[in-house]
């Protein structure tokens, strides 16, 4: 069965490689995905690996590896990403914090052994599920502990698994424990074969997120270049996808039209950076006066209608500056991006229809109305639906201040999921310090 799978994969990765090569810095990456890494410096403290396939499980890892240190500072700690703009974001975020940021190795037995010889991870911490059969089983193989955290499985990845049963439950049989988010995440994962001794259901360590004491100084310079601290309200289109900066920018056309109090401004964020240059022909097509946030500052970003923000990583620092944040992904059958980092902002969050990816958390939003989720629509009606929303909220601030409470609400309600996650793998950690020999005050 795992011939198979490797064969498969092997089709699979020859078929998109041509792709993958134009994609940018992809080609500078090509020897760490084939795993090769360079060994970590000889040492008695043993090592955790966490995979983040990308800047999702980037940020919702960053509670989870500060409370490693704090706890068990006799660990180094490596992050492995599959995607560009997860490792860039983990370099930044963890800079100084870990031992190295790397990328993960494509899931051929070869390629993931040299990967495990050069890490010597004591334990593999996999962030939401993401399960690649050739690394999990070499890992354990390796001696290592495996624990899938935060994790969550959509009906449709739980079908897609179910058809290779067999090869999957070999898979789960090798983790050592799953930490999954939802009662509903943990019985799909049963459901495929997992002892259920091994899963507990601990939350989302993404509610976990602290909220800002002060604004950064990137808001900052965001507010000064730009001139976020005027009159004119913000709307922010987050980690929007193909298709979806038009039906924005339609929306936005509209609001702009129609606006009875101050004109809006539009911040657009695409999800993928090789999508950067196609939402600008986009947005210089409509008319509106424009800007890159990676161009060179000039006096008259204060003034654009439109700013792109083509950089990796800073999306966060953009929310404060907001009035209203629309989260995409979620206007088409892609499930959805992450809407808690707009909530830890105190913002009225507006997404499509399309939230699989993010189920749970977005039914809690709607049960608290912390949330707009707009129906099913096709492009034309979105656009149109969406330009309502956004004169409804723009001419309502207690609408817009009543969402933003619910949602701080809701974030305050569910936060705990890290403290589980370090109660449940305690256990794992302390036993492994034992075995190396190593003795903490922990």
């Amino acid at each position: 069965m795992y011939f198979l799978y490797s064969s498969l994969l092997t089709i699979g990765y020859l078929i998109l490689m041509p792709r993958y090569l134009f994609r940018r810095n992809f080609a500078s990456t090509i020897r760490e995905r084939f795993g090769l890494h360079r060994p970590l410096p000889p040492s008695s403290q043993p090592v955790i690996w966490i995979h983040c396939v990308s800047v999702g499980e980037t940020n919702a890892a960053r509670t989870l590896v500060k409370r490693i240190r704090e706890l068990f500072p006799a660990f180094r700690i490596v992050i492995s990403n599959t995607t560009a703009t997860g490792h860039e974001l983990a370099e930044k975020v963890f800079s100084g914090e870990v031992e190295r940021t790397i990328y993960f190795p494509f899931d051929w037995r070869f390629s993931v052994r040299r990967a495990l010889w050069a890490i010597n991870p004591a334990m593999v911490i996999i962030l939401e599920t993401e399960i690649w059969f050739n690394f999990i089983k070499e890992a354990h193989a390796f001696g290592a502990k495996i624990a899938i955290v935060n994790g969550r499985l959509s009906e449709k990845s739980s079908r897609r698994y179910a058809r290779v049963r067999t090869l999957i439950k070999s898979a789960l049989d090798n983790l050592d424990l799953a930490l999954m988010q939802t009662p509903v995440d943990a019985n799909r994962l049963i459901s495929l074969g997992i002892a259920n001794e091994k899963v507990r259901v601990t939350g989302s360590t993404k509610f976990d997120q602290p909220f800002p004491e002060s604004e950064s100084e990137l808001t900052r310079e965001f507010r000064a270049r730009f001139y976020y601290s005027g009159d004119s309200p913000l709307i922010i289109a987050a980690s929007t996808h193909a298709t979806e900066e038009k039906i924005v920018l339609e929306a936005f056309k509209q609001a702009f039209k129609n606006s009875k109090g101050s004109l809006p401004r539009l911040l657009i964020a695409p999800r993928h950076p090789e999508r950067f240059n196609e939402a600008a022909k986009l947005i210089d097509a409509t008319g509106f006066s424009w800007t890159r946030r990676s161009a060179a500052a000039s006096p008259e970003d204060e003034l654009a209608d439109v700013v792109l923000l083509d950089s990796i990583g800073e999306l966060r620092d953009a929310y404060p500056c907001a009035q209203i944040v629309f989260v995409g992904g979620s206007l088409i059958p892609h499930g959805g991006q992450n809407i808690l980092e707009a909530a830890v902002a105190e913002k009225p969050i507006i997404t499509g229809n399309y939230t699989m990816n993010f189920q749970a958390i977005v039914n809690e939003f709607e049960r608290k109305r912390a949330i707009i989720r707009l129906p099913k629509l096709d492009e034309n009606s979105a656009a149109k639906k969406l330009s309502e929303v956004f004169l409804d909220l723009l001419g309502n601030e207690v609408h817009r201040k009543e969402l933003a409470e619910n949602s701080v609400r809701v974030m305050l309600a569910n936060r705990g999921a890290t403290e589980k996650t370090i109660v449940a793998v305690s256990p794992i950690l302390k036993s492994l310090l034992s075995s190396t020999k190593y003795t903490t005050s922990n």
